[in-house]
């Protein structure tokens, strides 16, 4: 008899794959009939980490979002499966147990049936404790192994890890092979090794189309036992995405497997809608090259669900280094002149930082060091020179047990900078929480929401939930959207300056928008905000460019005007490519100004505090 596969929309990783953002519930809701009536899927992939975080930021509600996109797939008995980043949840940093907890029971409630449980350094005790909440929930708990090509990273080291989480109670394992650059011998010896431990364990099989090697390692692990492969559709299949499914079908069609038959008139009405969707609004934040397979990302490994804001930080940060590299007379570069400065820095950065397997958040830590450190360099300062908190997190073990060594280098610059390497389990570092956003959620007078989930999402995402409820997320959104819809439709070489109305919870804001030509004030207020008035004194300034904030979680105090403060004092966070970087008093004095507002735009060498 046939061995049968099954096949999974990863409809939340093909946009995050391609770009920024995620579309809004009313597209969702319109789309999901279609992709019923597709016929070929038993599973989609409706939300998870990035998908949630994402509607926050341009003012829509995550958890309206995922009640109302996960129903129609259980009334047609489609599973939906959501993304888990373990230890950090839904997030780039970690949660406290209580929230992790929590997040279970809030999804489960909300109709996600299956959580992926994952880590980027495959730690067990990042991994195994999910396991559990997630059963507890009455959720499926998928324990998943991050797929990676290093000296490390062998069949044995994959069976062996799958082994502990089928013991610790897993109900199924993926093989996350996030960047694609799994060999396809070694993931069908990987899937064999460990339908020989145990033979009735559900696999699944996710793999990005860029490097190349997807369609072969498809094929390989299912000719292994695998039972579920992750697919992805036209527009958005191929290139930082994944393999079309009519390709998959047809593939294992012929080598004879059983595999749905796809309805192709409705998976050319989805495919309309998806496009639908891009010209909307989504197809603004999705750069051309992401559109592309490329075979230069076998050597860096940096995953497809990552490329999508590559492309898009690498843009702003090539701004800034041009500004710089025109104020200094020096030549400019070119986005492919950046983009394989910065593959040869991946390649020379992750195994000195110990090989963490290149997935969220790790790959954007071991991305943005190396962007750093090209930047950095560029401008004729020492690699290494700008390392994130978040980053120094990760090397010191406060993330988990790094798969290999750190390098000599490294640990002479955590001594010399007074840092200590950590062996205490993760979780010991994040408190719980929950009371905190309680109390801070009643003195607000905001609801806790059905099942707690307004609490889950304040507690999980504390400053983009702040911004969503006073209404400058969707604020900036529509101002950024407006940027891009007037650059697009200029002729070419000219941006008009204009004025738009942007309405948020009832309230009209003026917006300006205009070409950046370095005239305007860089890191001036949001719209609605109110200015801050300068004092005297020294300028501290921004040592790159994002976003500004006083504190990176509900747990810091916020320095203020008036404020003593030590030279080295962390009194501020600049947010680039999702870490958050500490600015520091450059000397002992009293904070006299806070020059920009928290959520405010900055540019590198910017004034944002004044210290006198």
């Amino acid at each position: 008899m046939a061995k049968e596969v099954k096949f999974s929309l990863v409809f939340r990783d093909m946009w995050q794959s391609a770009g920024k953002y995620q579309p809004r519930v009313d597209q969702l809701v319109k789309v999901a009939p279609k992709i019923i009536e597709m016929g070929c899927w038993d599973r989609v992939e409706t939300n998870g980490g990035g998908f949630e975080q994402v509607n926050l930021l341009y003012g829509e509600n995550p958890n309206k979002s995922v009640r109302e996109w996960t129903k129609p797939f259980h009334e047609a008995g489609i599973q939906t499966h959501m993304l888990d980043r373990a230890l950090n949840a839904l997030r780039m940093f970690p949660c406290a147990k209580d929230l992790r907890k929590l997040f279970y029971v809030v999804k489960k409630k909300q109709g996600t049936d299956i959580t992926r449980i994952f880590c980027g350094l495959n730690d067990p005790r990042n991994v195994i404790p999910s396991i559990g909440y997630a059963k507890e929930a009455g959720m499926i708990a998928q324990a998943a192994l991050c797929i990676t090509f290093s000296p490390i990273h062998t069949v044995e080291y994959y069976v062996n890890l799958a082994k502990k989480f089928i013991e610790a109670g897993a109900d199924e394992i993926c093989l996350k092979d996030m960047a694609g650059i799994g060999r396809p011998d070694s993931l069908g010896k990987i899937v064999a090794g460990i339908k020989a431990y145990k033979k009735d364990i559900v696999i699944q099989y996710h793999s990005h189309a860029g490097p190349g090697f997807n369609t072969a390692s498809i094929l390989e692990v299912c000719k292994a036992g695998c039972d579920y492969i992750d697919c992805g559709m036209s527009p958005l299949a191929w290139g930082t995405g994944h393999a079309d499914i009519i390709t998959v079908q047809e593939m294992l069609n012929d080598a004879g497997f059983k595999v749905k038959d796809i309805n192709m008139k409705a998976y050319m009405e989805v495919r309309t809608q998806i496009k639908e969707m891009m010209d909307d609004f989504l197809g603004y934040y999705i750069p051309p090259l992401n559109h592309l397979n490329n075979s230069l990302l076998v050597k860096p490994g940096l995953p497809g669900g990552m490329m999508g804001s590559l492309m898009t930080d690498l843009e702003e940060n090539l701004e800034g280094l041009n500004r710089w590299k025109e104020k200094n007379n020096q030549p400019k570069l070119s986005t492919d002149d950046l983009l394989i400065k910065l593959f040869d820095e991946v390649a020379y950065v992750w195994p000195r930082v110990g090989y963490p397997c290149l997935v969220t958040p790790f790959s954007q830590y071991v991305k943005n060091l190396s962007l750093m450190n090209v930047m950095q360099m560029e401008k004729g300062k020492e690699r290494w020179s700008l390392i994130a908190d978040n980053i120094w997190d990760m090397i010191l073990g406060k993330s988990g047990q790094l798969p290999g060594p750190v390098a000599p280098e490294l640990v002479e610059l955590a001594k010399s900078q007074g840092r200590k390497f950590e062996t205490e389990d993760p979780q010991t570092y994040a408190p719980d929480c929950l009371d905190e956003f309680r109390a801070k959620m009643k003195a607000n007078g905001w609801e806790l929401g059905q099942d707690d989930e307004e609490l889950f999402e304040y507690a999980m995402h504390p400053s983009q939930y702040e911004a969503y409820k006073s209404g400058k997320a969707k604020a900036d959104f529509e101002e950024d959207l407006a940027k891009r819809k007037a650059a697009k439709n200029a002729p070419k070489g000219e941006i008009k300056a204009q004025d738009l109305k942007v309405t948020v919870n009832g309230e009209v804001y003026t917006v300006s928008i205009a070409p950046n030509d370095g005239s305007a004030p860089a890191g001036a207020p949001a719209a609605g905000a109110a200015p801050v008035a300068a004092g005297e004194g020294a300028d501290v300034l921004a040592p790159l460019e994002g976003k500004f904030f006083l504190v990176k979680n509900a747990n810091e105090a916020p320095v203020k005007v008036g404020d003593m403060v030590k030279k080295g004092q962390t009194i501020g966070y600049i947010e680039a490519m999702k870490t958050y970087n500490a600015v520091a008093a450059d000397c002992d004095g009293q904070i006299t100004a806070i020059l920009v507002n928290p959520g405010d735009k900055v540019f590198e060498d910017d004034p944002i505090f004044k210290i006198k």
